[in-house]
């Protein structure tokens, strides 16, 4: 199972970087197709329910599948 940072680490590839952390949350932050934010709880490993809704959300916000985004080496 995923942890968040094996997941930051990949969605580096999309542009995201740590913007900053406030206690068990990481917000990270891409300016790729306009300002985007998403917050990632920081625990090993994720929850299936957080991670499929996080990357669904980012999936929404590039356009893209969560199918075609899983290509990315998730």
């Amino acid at each position: 199972m995923w942890g968040a940072d094996q997941l930051i680490k990949v969605l580096k590839k999309l542009g995201y970087s740590v913007d900053h952390i406030k206690g068990s949350d990481i917000r990270i932050t891409t300016q790729q197709n306009g300002e985007y934010h998403e917050t990632i709880p920081n625990h090993n490993p994720l929850k299936v329910g957080p991670l499929s809704a996080i990357l669904n959300n980012i999936a929404k916000h590039h356009n893209m599948t969560v199918e075609s985004l899983s290509q990315l080496d998730l």
